[in-house]
């Protein structure tokens, strides 16, 4: 009796030219637009993270069949795709919901290939053949097809113009990249208490302290100044994260928090104002826009006596820009870089690199003890964002080498999880590049500790700094060329780790 595979099943799917491989059956997407033969079944394999139709005759049950295909291939890719399949059964039998967390992962819907090809075939269209008739080649297909091709050792597909799967051939072991659901939005839970917060024994100052933006980093900020017991008045581009955090406090009857619909009446309500937005337009923007922090009302300077601090990772020069603009208004101005991932400002461990105004950083420092370990103070205005973008270039090169590195090693049939382990004990391993390294080994891009977009933006400002200094940073310049590259694909939102997933391919 043939076996009829369901949506869901584990299966051994046989290919043309491969061993049978650990498999998925799962749900064609919208732009699956047709079978290659009726009967098929859109396949997810696991280890190379690729799709094709196959044919029912060529599937059989993962269990049934496990003691008798897992050795019929020796190679390093086949044993990691045995181990991708085996590590998926366990989480499953553990939680409930983790079919539907891995369901929504891996949707076959191929609107980021025709996207890809569409935007090569718009900036290097193909020259047409001088005889004959002109023929289009997938930009997916070996540019010499009369070459042999290298033999692999695990399923991969050629894609027509459509992005729909033709006959499999051997070319490499991955051409694509898979489709990635988007990163949810952070959320706060206040009742959430780091236990490095609890022992802080801190007296909140009795000031009220504005804070704008509350996105990936400025929302963990924000809790930790709330668990910490300061008064905190609340402005965001979308207010219900505001009346989200509101009525949490509320409900914990802490009164610490009130919500404002325009920067301006943030600062008119505070004594101290935060912000910590995306980038160096965006905190320009909300210092000079409309109803912006230097409006003013009855003809008189909300901003007069008060302190505005700034968190966003700019570059010096916008920096210089907001202070003229801050001390112009009779403000105090500080920049206040944080150093660390989403996980440290979650555990209030941040670093902060401070500059500008010494008696506002001063003011701070019950604020700074809540959301970092250290404070440091760096002088004039300028020397904490060069600090901060010196730093997170280092960083982002450092990933970048990793990223390339397990790339390298995975192509020569090496497994990604040997190489972290090894790494892991060598001179090289830090927690930085550890824990970039285990979200590229377990594919797991969609926890944000730190976005693709804004570590490519803080090496440019580093690139932009050495154009003014005449400095060479060519390390920093190739760096910058693959995390633009991987921002192409549409993975902006996702974990800069995700780099790795662009080099793969």
């Amino acid at each position: 009796m043939n076996y009829e595979p369901k949506v869901g099943d584990l299966v051994w799917a046989k290919m043309k030219g491969f061993s049978p491989w650990p498999a998925r059956v799962v749900k064609p997407g919208p732009n699956s637009k047709r079978q290659s033969k009726k009967g098929s079944h859109w396949i997810y394999f696991f280890g190379s993270n690729n799709y094709a139709w196959i044919e029912q005759n060529n599937i059989k049950p993962y269990e049934k069949f496990k003691e008798k295909f897992t050795n019929l291939c020796k190679s390093a890719t086949f044993k990691e795709a045995v181990d991708d399949i085996e590590d998926y059964i366990t989480k499953r039998n553990e939680d409930a919901n983790y079919d539907a967390v891995f369901e929504s992962s891996l949707k076959t819907e191929l609107e980021l290939v025709q996207q890809q090809q569409q935007q090569q075939q718009q900036q290097s269209p193909k020259k047409q053949r001088k005889s004959g008739t002109n023929k289009r080649q997938s930009s997916d297909s070996p540019r010499n097809t009369s070459a042999k091709k290298p033999k692999t050792s695990s399923p991969s597909l050629k894609y027509d113009e459509n992005g729909t799967s033709e006959e499999p051939y051997e070319e490499e072991i991955l051409n694509l990249p898979p489709i990635l659901s988007k990163p949810d939005s952070p959320k706060i839970d206040l009742n959430k208490v780091s236990v490095d917060l609890k022992n802080k024994n801190i007296s909140a100052s009795s000031m009220a302290f504005g804070f704008m933006g509350l996105g990936n980093m400025g929302s963990s900020v924000v809790m930790n100044l709330i668990n910490s017991g300061h008064r905190v008045n609340l402005w965001n581009r979308s207010s219900q994260k505001c009346d989200e955090i509101k009525a949490q406090a509320d409900a914990n009857q802490l009164g610490l928090v009130q919500t404002y619909q325009t920067p301006c009446d943030v600062v008119q309500n505070s004594d101290v104002i935060f912000s910590c937005l995306a980038d160096p337009r965006s905190a320009k923007e909300v210092v000079i826009g409309n109803c912006g922090v230097i409006h003013q009302a009855d003809g008189c300077s909300a901003l007069a006596g008060k302190g505005y601090v700034e968190m966003t990772s700019i570059d010096p020069d916008t920096s210089k820009d907001i202070c003229n603009i801050i001390e112009s208004k009779g403000g105090r101005y500080l920049e206040a870089q944080m150093q660390g991932s989403k996980k440290q400002a979650e555990e209030g461990s941040l670093i902060i690199l401070a500059a500008g105004d010494k008696s506002l950083f001063d003011d701070c420092q019950t604020c700074f003890k809540a959301i970092g370990k250290t404070a440091f103070y760096l002088g004039t205005v300028g020397s904490a964002t060069k600090m901060n973008l010196c730093i997170n270039m280092a960083l982002g090169i450092g990933l970048a080498g990793l990223a390339e590195s397990m790339v390298l090693a995975e192509r020569c049939g090496l497994s990604c999880k040997d190489f972290l382990e090894i790494f892991n004990l060598s001179e090289g391993a830090s927690n930085y590049l550890s824990n970039k390294g285990q979200l590229i080994n377990n594919r797991s891009f969609s926890k944000v500790e730190q976005a693709l977009e804004y570590m490519q933006k803080d090496i440019k400002l580093c690139l932009d700094i050495s154009n003014d200094v005449k400095q060479n940073l060519p390390v920093a310049a190739a760096s910058n060329e693959a995390y633009k590259t991987a921002r192409r694909s549409g993975y902006d939102e996702h974990d800069v780790a995700i780099v790795f997933m662009k080099m793969r391919h």
